[in-house]
């Protein structure tokens, strides 16, 4: 549609029937076929007459690309967006609660609803650029008074009709009915493109719940492991305190240590009790018993490498930028209905059927009846309402251009923030298991030191709490760095696929 400039179309359309006729010998056929093509050349002129901005997307506020933040060139592989959480995630407990997730979550049941709406709204909406046609019947017995009745005689009047009418049709001249159309249609992919991006948070925070319960599971196991080593020592020192080779601060320290296990242990109990929680919430029912076995935490099979492209890939890949963008259009689709405004609004009432006295007459010869009445409605004092609708709806799309905007942004961080941790957490992985290595050792020496006298208790315990918080350190690493490979995943539009769409010759990268 070509954007008409307000201030010279009343001026094209008054110049028009003018111009036509200022040249009747280049219209063959005369005065009526002059008007006829006159009429026909206006037609054709509202037709296209749409008062709607030309929409321009807003440059991106962001850099070209992620070069910066350590990304690799894509080369052959297929976008993140198109790789299917089937190929991302490697574990089939996963797998299948995320099949689950899709099927019974409410949040994303309550998006496809949000669709269904938006959809019947643009339905709604879109009605009204087509004439309603209803076909109407009454019938009508009336009683005068005499006083009332010219012949100054009571009389009994009946009257009954059939017709199909059409009421209130407006003719869309300056497109003000097609401008919120085209709103409500933006409104409505703006919804589609929101249940996407339901699906991928739902995908990811699905996998999160279910890492974090791998880990707090494993957390647990370890502190019952530590639970029970403290244990045992606590019973030697009980022993050697029982003969006099131990003193009542040593047996004291060593249960101190098994009361830390225990407080320990009920605090892994409760996250992975919460963590269950998470994931029962998410995939809309009980867990069923059937699920296949997890995968240890170090053992879990995610994409080594998620391609991550072109800033202009994620504008165009991921779902809440796209649904932003069709908030603007959608705003700047109002702009041309409150233009519109200010222009006249024509509608057509008529209605063409039969009418007669008696009801045993009414499809007979000579009972045609109709009526046709047009209404033109121009604005000439209104307040200020419509230059204040106008400002309103020219305010609304900078709004929305500022949210798209952000959302752009917002996305970009995510994306530059999964990259930069993504650099830095092999190398917090290796350190935190050579720490593990060291402390263990160190375990050992203490052990053997007090054994044979050398150290008191203390630096017994001293070393056992340290390889504690060392191998704690060590599954929470491994956890946030497998968290951070599914919010890459996730930042750059992937999990609305359920399998890979590769291109020809595409090659999806090796699971770890």
């Amino acid at each position: 549609m070509k954007e008409i400039d307000m201030k010279r179309l009343p001026r094209a359309m008054r110049s028009l029937p003018s111009r036509a006729a200022a040249s009747p010998a280049r219209l063959a056929g005369g005065a009526g076929v002059s008007k006829k093509l006159v009429a026909v050349a206006v037609a054709a002129l509202l037709s296209g007459c749409s008062l709607i901005p030309t929409y321009e997307r807003p440059a991106a506020p962001v850099e070209a690309d992620f070069s910066a933040h350590g990304a690799a060139p894509a080369g052959s592989q297929p976008a993140a967006a198109d790789i299917g959480w089937r190929q991302f995630f490697g574990d089939e407990r996963l797998q299948r609660l995320i099949g689950l997730a899709l099927e019974n979550n409410r949040d994303l049941r309550v998006a496809v609803l949000n669709i269904e709406a938006a959809r019947a709204q643009y339905g709604v909406t879109r009605a009204d650029r087509f004439p309603g046609v209803n076909a109407n019947a009454n019938g009508t017995r009336q009683r005068t008074p005499a006083d009332l009745s010219p012949s100054r005689q009571q009389t009994i009047g009946s009257q009954y009709q059939v017709n199909l009418g059409v009421t209130a049709f407006e003719l869309d001249l300056f497109g003000r009915v097609r401008s919120l159309s085209e709103a409500a249609l933006a409104q409505y992919l703006a919804s589609e493109e929101t249940r996407r991006s339901t699906q991928i948070s739902l995908v990811a925070q699905l996998a999160n719940a279910y890492l974090n319960e791998r880990s707090s599971d494993e957390l647990l196991a370890l502190a019952q492991r530590t639970l029970k080593t403290r244990q045992d020592s606590y019973n030697l020192i009980k022993m050697r305190y029982d003969a006099g080779a131990a003193s009542e601060l040593e047996l004291q320290q060593a249960e101190s240590l098994v009361q830390s296990a225990l407080s320990e242990q009920a605090i892994a109990e409760r996250n992975r009790a919460q963590a269950t929680n998470a994931i029962v919430l998410l995939i809309g029912q009980p867990l069923p018993a059937d699920l296949p076995p997890p995968r240890p935490l170090d053992a879990q099979a995610l994409l080594a490498d998620v391609p991550v492209g072109l800033t202009s890939d994620l504008i165009e890949r991921r779902p809440d930028i796209r649904a932003a963008e069709q908030q603007l259009r959608s705003a700047n689709a109002n702009i041309g209905a409150a233009r519109a405004a200010f222009f006249p609004r024509i509608a057509l009432t008529g209605a063409f059927g039969t009418a007669s006295s008696q009801l045993s007459g009414l499809f007979d010869s000579g009972s045609l009846a109709w009526n046709f009445a047009p209404q033109i409605s121009l604005p000439i004092f209104d307040g200020g309402r419509n230059r204040a609708n106008r400002d309103l709806a020219e305010a609304r799309k900078n709004i929305a251009v500022a949210q798209y905007e952000q959302t752009i942004q917002t996305a970009f961080r995510e994306v530059a923030d999964a990259l930069d941790a993504k650099s830095t957490f092999d190398r917090q992985i290796q350190a935190q298991q050579l720490l593990v290595d060291a402390s263990r050792r160190s375990l050992e020496l203490s052990d053997l030191r007090y054994r044979n006298g050398v150290d008191s208790y203390l630096q017994l315990l001293d070393a056992q709490r340290e390889l504690f918080t060392a191998e704690q350190g060590l599954l929470q690493a491994r956890t946030q760095r497998l968290n951070n490979l599914v919010g890459l995943y996730k930042s750059l539009g992937g999990g609305w696929e359920e399998n890979t769409l590769a291109s020809a010759g595409a090659a999806v990268p090796a699971v770890q």
